[in-house]
């Protein structure tokens, strides 16, 4: 297909999709960095052909490969015997997950041109410094991105470029019960559209700012090596959303504290920022609360206390988003750890057990607050916000040559 005027930002690929008659839900992951050893293991046992295997690999003892090379070896011999196919000609896939009894997300998956920095594929939040090399090792191995990153495109509309209809090309329900559907859009007008969408406006990185940096260091390693000749290095797989009340569902990410003296007064330290008042017990109702209301939740072992911020605070935190708010407090406890967590029964569970000394239930960032932080091009903090679902691993796979 042509495309006229400058190359498009977000452009269609001939995808890897498993073969048909594989049972798509005894192959699909989640992404790498949310799967646990168990997790991993119980996937693994699932199917010789899970995306886990790919994703998240193991070395191979007997074969005397390193777990890039295990990795990289199992996905060609999908490709081989015919589990793993490649569809005939570049396209987009249109992808919905849908919550049982909830909403639906629907974006469409394509290939995202690598920017640097100053350019309009914009970080979401900062990021927690993570080593990159696992993931630009399994991207030099397998030379496929296997999982897509998550954008947010501000272009007002892109949900009208594409409407999938009829029945899904394929179809998975998750261990949570969420649905996977994948179309290919494959017309060259309803291309045209989707590409044309997406470059009217910036994208921002939803999910995914340490696998768009391996991509970026990707194509850099690559370029030096091919003296500067464009390839399908320059672009990574990408999952984009239409930034809508309609499409997301964002959740927060608790907060867990570690690491202080006995003799630490959390409620009366947390109150030289907030005003204090006793909460019930640690239940949905004490959540619903919080989601609704001006106030956070600060659980110890004791007690639950509601956190309403006061007017200042705000300006001393320099924003108004609750991850800013918090880290103004822990960041003045001496010693304090911190740990995140999207799960409140997992926080609330955490400090019962005594794992942790206590937790802080944040509430979720809202739409028009990730719109108003990515048009002035601003990152908000770490770990502000937790989209889920998660796209799956093995909807499809791309390729990247060279």
């Amino acid at each position: 297909m042509c495309y006229a005027g400058p190359v498009p930002r977000f452009r269609p690929f001939a995808g890897l999709r498993y073969e048909p008659s594989i049972a798509l839900d005894k192959v699909i992951a989640p992404p790498y960095d949310v799967v646990g050893p168990d997790e991993r293991a119980e996937l693994a046992a699932r199917h010789g052909a899970n995306a886990i295997h790919v994703e998240l690999p193991v070395e191979d003892f007997r074969a005397g490969l390193d777990r890039y090379q295990a990795a990289a070896r199992r996905f060609a011999s999908w490709q081989e015997d015919g589990i793993v196919v490649a569809d005939p000609w570049a396209a987009f896939y249109a992808y919905r997950m849908t919550v049982p009894g909830g909403p639906a997300t629907t974006g469409v998956i394509g290939a995202l041109g690598c920017e640097p920095a100053g350019g309009d594929v914009l970080p979401h939040e900062q990021t927690i410094p993570k080593d990159m090399t696992d993931r630009l090792e399994l991207l030099r191995a397998c030379h496929a991105n296997l999982s897509p990153i998550w954008g947010l495109s501000l272009a007002a509309g892109l949900a009208d470029a594409y409407r999938p209809d009829g029945a899904p090309r394929a179809e998975a329900v998750d261990d949570d019960g969420v649905t996977h559907s994948l179309w290919v859009l494959d017309s060259p007008a309803v291309m045209e559209r989707i590409m044309r969408a997406v470059d009217e406006a910036p994208v921002v990185i939803a999910d995914g700012h340490h696998r768009y940096e391996t991509a970026l260091a990707y194509m850099a390693e690559r370029r030096a090596a091919n003296g500067g000749a464009p390839g399908d290095y320059d672009s990574v797989m990408a999952f984009v959303v239409e930034l809508s009340e309609h499409q997301l569902s964002v959740g927060p990410i608790h907060r867990t504290l570690a690491g202080l003296d006995d003799d630490v007064d959390l409620p009366e330290h947390f109150g030289r920022w907030f005003d204090i008042v006793h909460a019930g017990p640690t239940d949905d109702q004490l959540v619903e609360a919080v989601a609704t209301s001006r106030a956070l939740a600060l659980v110890t072992p004791s007690d639950v206390w509601l956190l309403t911020p006061r007017e200042q605070t705000y300006t001393e935190a320099g924003s108004d988003l609750d991850s800013s708010l918090v880290a103004l407090a822990t960041g003045a406890l001496a010693g304090v750890e911190v740990s995140y967590v999207a799960d409140w029964r997992a926080a609330a569970g955490a400090v019962t057990s005594g794992g942790v000394q206590a937790a802080v239930l944040l509430r979720p960032v809202t739409v028009d607050q990730i719109s108003d932080w990515a048009h002035s091009r601003q990152r908000m903090p770490p770990k502000s916000t937790f989209f889920h679902p998660k796209p799956r691993t093995g909807m499809v796979f791309r390729p990247v040559e060279g």
